[in-house]
């Protein structure tokens, strides 16, 4: 039987994978038939690279899945593309639809990883600054807003301040 499953390199505490193609009968780290993807679970999000049409035909050609790697397809979306082929060949759709359908999917899916490597990337900074002793970067839309209340704060008292500035100053040259 063949198997995707993971290949673990890197070295101790920091582990890195590769997605391969192997006999279920070799060893985890051992002899394997195709390398089609890495995964490298210490980055924040982990960090997939996966080859999907390498992966979708082997899918095809009967290579089962570990847990692990089943999961990963399905984020990468490799499953919902067999899925897809399988409303095709049943007739529910047509191929060009099913396209649309999964690269519209593929799509949303890298936006929102997208959005998810840029937040990272915000706190990272955020923590660094902390750690440095310096102010996190603050982001335009609130000094606009923060602007824009000072502004507002400021117009009102100027109409009220020369009146109550003239009173201490005649205090003032009493006293």
């Amino acid at each position: 039987m063949v198997k995707m499953r993971l290949q673990r390199k890197g070295r101790k505490k920091k582990p890195f994978y590769h997605i391969v193609i192997a006999d279920a009968r070799a060893k985890r780290d051992g002899r394997y038939i195709e390398r089609i993807g890495s995964y490298n679970p210490m980055t924040k999000p982990a960090t997939i690279e996966l080859d999907r049409n390498k992966a979708y035909e082997w899918l095809l050609k009967g290579a089962q899945p570990t847990d692990t790697v089943r999961a990963i397809l399905r984020f990468k979306g490799v499953l919902y593309r067999k899925h897809l082929m399988k409303g095709v060949a049943k007739g529910a759709m047509t191929e060009e639809q099913a396209i649309a359908k999964y690269n519209a999917w593929i799509e949303s899916k890298d936006a929102k990883v997208a959005e998810r490597v840029e937040e990272s990337a915000r706190e990272l900074a955020a923590w660094h600054a902390a750690r440095n002793g310096t102010p996190p970067p603050v982001v335009v839309e609130e000094v606009v807003e923060e602007a824009a209340e000072e502004v507002a704060t400021e117009e009102a008292p100027v109409a009220e301040a020369p009146a109550e500035e003239a009173a201490p100053a005649d205090d003032n040259a009493e006293g």
